[in-house]
């Protein structure tokens, strides 16, 4: 099942295409503002999903190209992500130690969303295309073994970052947690759709150029150890969205007008506008292209606006 949440934050379910309205189905869910539904049912699930089967059988829908789709989890309580999480297409000498930081909730935004790039002196803007998961039971200290009994279901994410904010050493909270740094959505796919998370396809385009393609084969820490090593440290809530990481062979700068798409094999594509008001630029070159050019630092420098170093 593909749910989504829509227009005033309504919850719905793809129907081909077209989007079935379910919140009159699940509306006694105790919530107080409509963004918390979701969160509600997640944790109801077994509850409620025969009502919602029924209600999506029954029901016509409306296009789905009349709707404005919203984040699928507009709320999260915590959004983790997953740091240096792949093996650079098997490139990497070694297995990076396993690591994560926190995003801000309020980070995210949702398909067709335009993420705003702020004025502030970052030396480039990136996304990186990632498959999240949203738990669906309350994770504490869990095994491997147990881990992948705890996902609800996956979703695409678009990590933002502020790269190279000054004071130098751990930026990670100004580098991440920026507004509108987390693009998630179109639909959030419940587990029973993916029969395999760990073999799934991820293509980023950046107006129309491929820019990423890998596979979550590649994955240095797969998905149940993630959850096992996370749950150690915190406990993870319904709702609550890990994101899995990326190759960062294939990313570059985001700058004013992009229009990027994020589709992942089984689960959709994420649409999204960037913004910046002060016109920055870049050269379009990934990370990867920039080593092999002989660049010096891990991506392409300024080239032009407010924060350019002169030549």
């Amino acid at each position: 099942m593909k749910l989504v949440c829509f227009d005033e934050f309504r919850l719905g379910v793809l129907k081909g295409e077209t989007v079935v309205d379910i919140t009159d189905t699940v509306k006694d869910i105790p919530h107080i503002d409509p963004r918390d539904l979701i969160l509600g049912l997640i944790a109801r699930w077994d509850d409620y999903k025969g009502r919602i089967e029924k209600a999506v059988a029954a029901g016509q829908g409306v296009p789905l190209k009349g709707v404005r789709l919203r984040p699928p989890v507009p709320k999260p309580g915590n959004i983790v992500c997953m740091a240096v999480n792949y093996m650079e297409d098997g490139t990497l000498p070694e297995k990076p130690q396993i690591n994560a930081f926190h995003k801000a909730a309020t980070a995210v935004i949702g398909d067709g969303d335009t993420m705003v790039l702020p004025d502030a002196p970052a030396t480039i803007f990136e996304g990186e295309a990632e498959l999240a998961l949203v738990i669906g039971k309350r994770a504490t200290r869990v095994s491997q073994a147990d881990a992948l009994k705890h996902i609800f279901g996956y979703t695409c994410f678009i990590d933002g970052s502020a790269r190279g904010l000054p004071p130098p050493g751990n930026v990670f909270f100004q580098m991440k947690s920026r507004d509108t740094f987390a693009p998630i959505g179109p639909c959030l796919v419940t587990a029973d759709e993916i029969a395999d998370p760990q073999n799934l396809n991820i293509t980023l385009t950046n107006n129309g150029a491929v820019m990423q393609k890998f596979n979550t084969s590649d994955m240095a820490h797969q998905i149940a150890r993630c959850i096992e090593w996370v749950s150690s440290i915190h406990t993870l809530e319904p709702g609550d969205v890990v994101a899995t990481g990326t190759n960062h062979r294939g990313l570059h700068a985001f700058m004013d007008g992009d229009r990027i798409e994020l589709t992942i094999e089984k689960v959709g594509t994420l649409r999204l506008g960037v913004r910046d008001e002060l016109k920055r630029t870049w050269a379009r070159t990934t990370r990867l292209q920039h080593k092999e050019q002989g660049g010096e630092g891990p991506h392409t420098p300024q080239l032009s606006g407010k924060y350019a170093k002169s030549a």
